[in-house]
């Protein structure tokens, strides 16, 4: 049964990614990872379900999510842009494969970091956080969401790399076969993928021809 849910909070991320927490239902549960098709509750906008994934803890007081916006598309993430503090979300159930199977590496390209940001949050507050490392791939470094955060959490396991701008601290290029070899040495542990499809078939392909094992290479299919 989908739920009507408030929104309590907004809070701005990047130029084009919003931070959102709302009401949760009673008994509501889901994993660290999991996502749930969310509409608006408004006439004409009900129907238009996308999912997005739960960037809160299971046992949080709230749900949050953290939604870009592409504007130039005039649909649901551009609705949810505009919405304010007192209006209203419907949720459904939450569903996803994308969970923590032991330490690894967490492969994001733009929005694909959301279901990592729940895990990431689960790891620390269990202690777990060693051993597991973060490449994050964005145009630009205005692109890049949470980034201070996850620096601070991760510290050199955070890498940071643009396609489309050159700058300090960041590497340049995308994630390739040889840059997986460079910032990779062991291709027997686990790896996590999330973002556009192109990249995922692109990146799987390479870390399988640099002898990762099919089945440790975890994303939505």
């Amino acid at each position: 049964m989908p739920d009507f849910v408030k929104i309590l909070d907004i809070q701005r991320l990047t130029h084009d990614v919003k931070q959102f927490k709302v009401e949760r239902p009673n008994g509501y549960e889901f994993v660290p990872g999991q996502a749930t098709e969310v509409a608006i509750r408004k006439k004409g906008w009900e129907a238009e379900k996308r999912p997005f994934t739960f960037t809160s803890l299971p046992n949080d007081p709230q749900l949050e999510f953290v939604i870009k916006s592409y504007p130039d598309h005039n649909g649901v993430t551009k609705a949810i842009d505009d919405l304010k503090v007192g209006e209203e979300l419907i949720v459904d159930e939450p569903w996803g494969a994308i969970q923590y199977k032991g330490t690894g590496v967490f492969i994001a390209g733009g929005a694909g970091i959301t279901p990592f940001i729940a895990i990431f949050k689960d790891l620390q507050k269990k202690g777990k956080l060693k051993g597991n490392k973060l490449i994050f791939a964005n145009k630009t470094s205005k692109d890049v969401i949470l980034e201070d955060w996850f620096r601070g959490l991760l510290g050199d396991d955070f890498i940071s790399i643009l396609d489309k701008e050159k700058k300090t601290g960041h590497q340049n290029g995308r994630v390739d076969k040889s840059f997986l070899e460079k910032h990779i040495s062991d291709f027997s542990q686990e790896f996590y993928l999330c973002g556009p499809d192109p990249m995922i078939k692109a990146v799987s392909k390479s870390l399988e021809e640099l002898g990762a094992n099919p089945e440790a290479i975890v994303f939505e299919k």
